[in-house]
């Protein structure tokens, strides 16, 4: 098909179904973009590698699921590491509980905050998919499962700072915004950790859509403490001093994971 018929094809397409046009506006080069025209000298994060940033090789075990919309192994090796010697933790966004599940292994004051099961129902949500969220974590009852909508929630209510905050809610540009915004203003102490997922599509490429928006919710001060942790999809803020690495794409392998693969019965 010619691209001019290509262009009447997706054009009738667009004028039957508009909210098509979403798809074009949110496609990740469009917003890869918009994000240059603002930052044109941070197009990427520095890359920052797990001995770096924990003083040792990684090493450590985690639960998995290994199903649709879940994170990397080494997304939840990451926040389990940094849970060591941690006392407190929070996150945004539960779905099957695999990330506080993992962390509550190393820090037994764990926070979740997630949508209830009502409120996901009444969005017209797949019945099944509002069911399965903490269908893992629920099964700590030393986890404390928070539902409600982080637009309305009372951060403050908590009256407590974190050590580790993973953000993992909605990945849109305004959400992912309001929830960084919230949590820096209410939950921080000078160490805490912060740990956004889907900062990146894949280890290889950045998502800009929330790359965007974690930039335009931080002080401009703070986006030196600002890294992507490599071989993760996850952006981390950390303070200290590290040495990092010119994010690439393609990625010349620097580490070889070895993962050991038991199945047990759930």
């Amino acid at each position: 098909m010619s691209k001019l018929k290509k262009l009447v094809k997706a054009t009738q397409n667009i004028i039957s179904e508009p909210s098509l046009l979403n798809l074009v506006l949110d496609e990740n080069s469009v917003r890869e973009q918009e994000h240059f025209q603002k930052y044109p000298n941070l197009k990427t994060l520095p890359l920052l590698s797990f001995d770096e940033l924990l003083g040792v090789p990684l090493d450590v075990d985690v639960d998995l699921f290994v199903l649709d919309g879940g994170s990397l192994p080494t997304d939840i090796a990451l926040l389990k590491s940094l849970a060591q010697n941690k006392k407190n933790y929070f996150e945004i966004g539960t779905w099957r509980g695999e990330s506080v599940w993992n962390v509550a292994k190393n820090i037994d004051n764990c926070y979740t905050l997630n949508l209830s099961k009502k409120e996901m129902m009444d969005l017209g949500w797949n019945p099944k998919y509002a069911e399965l969220h903490g269908v893992l974590s629920k099964k700590n009852p030393n986890i404390k499962h928070l539902e409600s909508n982080t637009k309305t929630f009372d951060f403050k209510s908590l009256n407590q700072k974190f050590d580790l905050i993973f953000i993992d809610g909605d990945h849109s540009y305004e959400m992912v915004k309001h929830d960084t915004e919230k949590v820096f203003e209410n939950l921080m102490h000078e160490n805490t950790i912060v740990v956004w997922h889907d900062y990146a599509y894949n280890p290889e490429k950045v998502r800009y859509e929330v790359f965007k928006a974690i930039l335009d919710a931080l002080p401009t001060e703070f986006h030196q403490h600002l890294y992507h942790v490599q071989n993760t999809m996850c952006a981390v803020f950390v303070k200290g001093n590290f040495k990092t690495k010119t994010f690439e794409s393609p990625k010349t392998p620097e580490s070889l994971f070895k993962i050991t693969v038991k199945q047990n019965s759930f």
